[in-house]
């Protein structure tokens, strides 16, 4: 589109448009939201375990009914001291390392990551329309390490089978 067609052509009329129905109502109050017209919801999905590889791949190659876009941090057990990026924006979806999970000594200051151990979590933002919140959230509560695996710690987690690709950080 050329920007001459549509700037400064002095064909907007503000008298006309301030007589307009919607312009009339959005000046009263009267709008009604995005979220509420179409019915976009969202929430965050948080949790302080980490995901089994296999599983977590296998769920987000499934279809998530009514997501149009996720985004935010994962941590694997595969991959224990690095935080994954997750973005997801209709059928395109990308994951990749963050960096690595801040440690913490008992005073609160930064510790390094690669002797201390690592507290990583889930924090993904879901937006979709008509969302089943419950049933998103139960497919990624399944990708979670079972009581069983998390007793393994991060030695025993290596030895999962990793499905994504290798990161460099």
């Amino acid at each position: 589109l050329d920007p001459r067609n549509v700037l400064n052509t002095k064909l907007f009329d503000y008298e006309k448009a301030a007589q307009s129905p919607g312009w009339i109502k959005e000046l009263s109050g009267e709008h009604t939201p995005e979220t509420e017209e179409y019915g976009i919801t969202s929430f965050v999905y948080r949790r302080d375990r980490p995901f089994h590889p296999e599983r977590f791949s296998a769920c987000i190659q499934s279809e998530w009914p009514g997501v149009v876009r996720s985004k935010g941090f994962f941590w694997l057990a595969s991959r224990s001291r690095l935080a994954g990026s997750w973005s997801q924006a209709g059928g395109s979806c990308r994951s990749e390392p963050a960096g690595y999970w801040a440690a913490r000594a008992e005073d609160g200051s930064l510790i390094s990551s690669e002797t201390a151990p690592v507290k990583g979590k889930q924090e993904l933002v879901v937006i979709g329309i008509d969302m089943k919140r419950e049933r998103l959230t139960s497919m990624l509560d399944h990708c979670l390490l079972t009581d069983e695996e998390l007793a393994l710690g991060e030695e025993g987690w290596k030895d999962f089978i990793d499905p994504f690709s290798p990161w460099s950080v």
